[in-house]
């Protein structure tokens, strides 16, 4: 069992997400950073779709009831064990029963994710574990003093090696497809994508990251009847800054979409801090 004795900023069950549910009004949701917590499940023996925790910032306390081994990736900052020092991200190390690790406030990056062997044990909805905050569906958000169960799995050290990421810092550099709606934008919306001086905005969360800098300008003044959204979807408001969809965004809009974050380059911006500079460039 762990207790958790402070959550930060947002704490959160999440796995790899609920696809194929959009039909029916439900968005993919799952790890913002999918590739992080992939990393963390298998320091410590998982399948790569059990259940962990996303920290936004950190700031967290958690209190081992067991003997435990746990992971941490993502985001950078200080970790430590009560008694026993601090702990290197991205290697799996032994929480002893009754110790209390702490996770620091990120330097670097936005989000943690926590695995421990054996997953965290949730009640599933729709198949999964995810923590969707726009829908609702799936665990709570977690309070201080919630206690989580751990499933069953063997506390030794797991013997793969993996390297650790670079800390995301100054520029993040994301690749762009052509959205459905691009010619409903200037003709040089392409450069202006590419060439514009993107910040995020504070006002981001896990449904989408919002950002600032020069508006784009729309060419006619047609209404888009809602359609259907992906994960990555660049919408454009009529302020013309756009937001760029994250997984628990809805699943239909009804402003145009000139581009789309390429699948791969997600979790780079589940990473961006506010004020933080986002670059796009064409992938075609």
């Amino acid at each position: 069992m762990i207790t958790v004795v402070k959550t930060g900023p947002e704490l959160l069950v999440q796995d790899l997400g609920r696809p194929g549910h959009a039909a029916i009004g439900v968005s993919p949701s799952g790890a913002l950073d999918a590739r992080a917590l992939r990393a963390a499940n298998r320091l410590v023996g998982n399948p790569e779709s059990a259940a962990g925790l996303e920290l936004l910032l950190g700031g967290a306390v958690l209190q081992f009831d067991d003997d435990a081994v746990v992971a941490l990736t993502g985001a950078f900052g200080e970790v430590s064990a009560a008694g026993s020092g601090s702990k290197d991200r991205y290697r799996p190390f032994r929480i002893t029963a009754g110790q209390r690790l702490e996770i620091g406030v990120a330097t670097s990056g936005l989000r943690y994710y926590l695995a421990v062997a054996g997953g965290i044990v949730a009640e599933p909805q729709m198949g999964s574990a995810a923590t969707d905050l726009l829908s609702g569906v799936g665990p709570a958000r977690l309070q201080d003093g919630d206690v989580l169960r751990v499933g069953a799995g063997t506390p030794a050290l797991a013997s793969e090696w993996m390297p650790v990421p670079l800390p995301l810092s100054g520029t993040v550099a994301v690749r762009l497809q052509p959205g459905p709606r691009l010619d409903w934008f200037a003709a040089d919306t392409r450069q202006r994508l590419a060439l514009g001086n993107w910040t995020v905005s504070a006002d981001s969360n896990r449904v989408g990251l919002r950002l600032l800098g020069r508006p784009l300008q729309r060419v006619g003044e047609r209404e888009l009847p809602s359609e259907g959204m992906v994960t990555g979807a660049v919408q454009v408001p009529p302020s013309g800054l756009p937001t760029v969809f994250l997984a628990d965004h809805p699943v239909t809009g009804g402003y145009p979409v000139p581009a789309v974050v390429a699948a791969a380059d997600l979790p780079l911006l589940a990473q961006a801090r506010p004020g933080q500079r986002i670059r796009f460039f064409w992938a075609d």
